[in-house]
């Protein structure tokens, strides 16, 4: 085969890439485009026979009208997942640093033992656990007298704890391909240990950093297991998660609010995504290219 004859192929691959991608990108689009479609209709187009695929009317009150009902009880809802949310990642964050680094950085006994430990955690389904974790926040509220169950405290423990261990093995390996020797010249320059961490290695482990915050402020964004276990029987302290069964009743299924009110519960994800894309794609692909 020639070179133009390559050149040429080439150029017709070029051309139809962003059609391919585009076309991709409207397949995992288009359930998101149905609720938004589904979001702003009237009630009584949600029973239509056939149904229709766009409104025959465009009903934007929808979204107004979502934070009003129930006295603004999805107002609560997503200050209570916001609460859970952000408190657990920073649990996780200053819990997760100096575990990580210290396994990267001394060879102690159990070590691989401890990893493999780790990985292990990771393949345990969190519904497994909602019995002995209920029954052990009732044996630690008998003792301490701080409620847990059926309050913001419990929930952040259980999402920090199913979280901490995946920050623990992803930091520890981006403190590990830290070279020793630069945080040994900032040492001999004068700098102090947290000096030296704080200036040196956490900054030089951002992306690991960024990784492990945007997934664990989304595991616990989207925690809905342990959330109905634990604080069902307190609605002031429901997360967005199980808020969203107000609008599927017995008898009715709301479905305009429904699809209204998880299009709203996308937003802090999708900015989120936003604003530390560029690190988190660094910290997934960390180590591919040698």
């Amino acid at each position: 085969m020639s070179e133009g004859m390559v050149t040429e192929r080439s150029s017709h691959v070029r051309r139809f890439m962003p059609v391919f991608g585009a076309l991709i990108a409207l397949f995992f689009l288009a359930p998101y485009i149905q609720m938004f479609f589904t979001a702003v209709k009237p009630a009584g187009e949600l029973t239509d026979t056939p149904p229709s695929y766009l409104p025959k009317q465009w009903v934007w009150s929808n979204f107004t009208t979502l934070f009003t009902r129930n006295d603004g009880a999805v107002v609560d809802y997503f200050r209570s997942s916001l609460i859970i949310a952000v408190v657990s990642t920073l649990v996780v964050m200053i819990v997760a640093v100096p575990a990580a680094y210290y396994v990267a950085r001394h060879r102690f006994r159990w070590r691989t033992a401890f990893l493999l430990l780790i990985i292990v955690t990771q393949m345990i389904q969190p519904t497994s656990l909602v019995v002995g974790v209920i029954r052990t926040f009732i044996d630690l509220e008998a003792t301490t007298g701080i409620t847990l169950v059926g309050d913001y405290t419990g929930l952040i423990l259980v999402n920090s704890a199913f979280n901490l261990t995946f920050a623990v093995w992803i930091l520890q390996g981006f403190f590990a391909a830290i070279p020793a020797e630069v945080e040994e010249a900032a040492e001999m320059d004068g700098a102090g240990k947290f000096t030296t961490m704080r200036r040196i290695t956490l900054p030089l482990a951002l992306p690991g950093l960024v990784t492990c915050v945007i997934f664990t402020f989304v595991a616990a964004w989207n925690e809905f297991a342990m959330a109905r276990a634990l604080v069902f029987g307190n609605r002031s302290r429901w997360p967005l998660t199980l808020g969203l069964s107000d609008f599927t009743q017995l008898y009715e299924d709301e479905w305009n609010y429904l699809f209204a009110a998880s299009l709203i519960a996308i937003i802090p994800v999708v900015v989120l995504f936003a604003l530390i894309e560029r690190y988190l794609i660094k910290g997934l692909t960390a180590g591919a290219i040698k």
